[in-house]
């Protein structure tokens, strides 16, 4: 299982997959089910799709595909690109960023955010966050028309240089964690569950658009119309020094529960998760020795905060890896804590029982 976790994990990092473009991801995922002998469903907006039977209450498992990043606005006469923001890439981090470029053709070109010679900024520009659009994209070539001889046009995806790579042993560090790990987990949970008989009907969902309006996952939701709905994401760890007070979870001490999210800036919404479920997660994990922390935070939310209002409404939890440096270009997460967290999904599909009410006020 662990092996599997690293490999899934580098290997999805090094994949360029901005909103709207995950084709590449897509492929991958769909390649590792196709060795279990499982043909995955893929609907019109690109969201991937397996069933597992069984005899229980129907439960939706997703983690979304996607990175952040960026789009191309302009090109101008020189050949530097001009781009707009896709999703919330921190604009402190551009200039200087290596980044790539991704043809329709899937040829990806790399190239630098630029940033003014360290000997000509001013004293006073040091310390000045440029907003984007005062920013561009430098390929090396000196024209307009050597840009788009490679195939690079408005509208071409734009992402982080990927990287990978494993710090401190159990460490990665690397290009969108946020949310490949995801992606690597659910794979794994596939592989653990996909010939067992005994359980709820599982649907495991790779979807797409999270970073850009977190709506991907709705037209799957829609289908399944799911009893249960876990998110499987990053959960923010506050174990540095800049992030001591924002709350308790810790890289490599198990998996988290986030027990309240709400974004709080301009988009209203949030999950405050379904009681029974939380209990139902706190036991599993109990009774499997699984160490799981909680979360309660604002200023984040994800697409779980749309798909629990599908239908009936659905009872929901996010649950996630804590992670560090989130939108960054190196973000940091724990095997042990990615193990930790499909031991746990595994265990609470496997054990649900038929039975199992998500009645309320009754």
């Amino acid at each position: 299982m662990k092996e599997n976790l690293i490999n899934d994990t580098l290997n999805l990092m090094k994949i360029p997959g901005l909103s709207g473009y995950e084709d590449r991801v897509r492929d991958y995922i769909s390649d590792e089910l196709s060795v279990l002998g499982i043909t995955p469903f893929t609907d019109k907006l690109g969201n991937l799709r397996i069933k597992i039977p069984g005899d229980g209450p129907r439960i939706m498992l997703f983690t979304h595909m996607d990175q952040l990043g960026l789009i191309v606005r302009q090109i101008d006469e020189n050949g530097f690109l001009r781009f707009e923001r896709l999703g919330g890439v921190p604009e402190k981090m551009l200039p200087g960023q290596s980044v790539v470029v991704s043809t329709s053709y899937g040829q990806d070109f790399e190239g630098v955010i630029g940033i003014k010679s360290h000997h000509a900024t001013r004293p006073e520009e040091k310390y000045t966050v440029l907003p984007y659009r005062d920013l561009y994209v430098d390929l090396g070539y000196g024209s307009r028309d050597a840009v788009r001889a490679l195939g690079i046009d408005i509208g071409n995806p734009i992402v982080y240089k990927p990287t990978a790579d494993m710090i401190a042993q159990d460490r990665i560090c690397g290009t969108s964690v946020d949310d490949r790990a995801g992606c690597a987990v659910l794979l794994e949970v596939a592989r653990q569950i996909h010939q067992r008989t005994n359980g709820g009907e599982v649907h495991i969902v790779f979807t797409v658009q999270e970073e850009f309006n977190l709506r991907g996952a709705l037209p799957a939701a829609q289908q399944i119309k799911p009893d249960i709905a876990i998110q499987i994401d990053l959960i923010l760890a506050s174990d540095t020094p800049d992030m001591r007070d924002f709350g308790e979870v810790q890289l490599g001490h198990g998996p988290a529960l986030s027990m309240f999210s709400f974004h709080g800036r301009g988009t209203l919404n949030g999950v405050i998760p379904h009681p029974e479920l939380v209990a139902f997660i706190e036991d599993t994990a109990s009774s499997h020795t699984i160490p799981l922390q909680k979360s309660a935070h604002i200023g984040a939310l994800t697409d779980l905060s749309y798909v629990q209002l599908v239908g009936d409404g659905v009872a929901s939890a996010d649950l996630g890896f804590p992670m560090r440096y989130s939108h960054s270009s190196r973000e940091v997460c724990d095997v042990n804590d990615l193990v930790g967290l499909t031991r746990l999904l595994v265990a609470m599909v496997t054990s649900l029982p038929s039975s199992f009410s998500l009645l309320r006020g009754v």
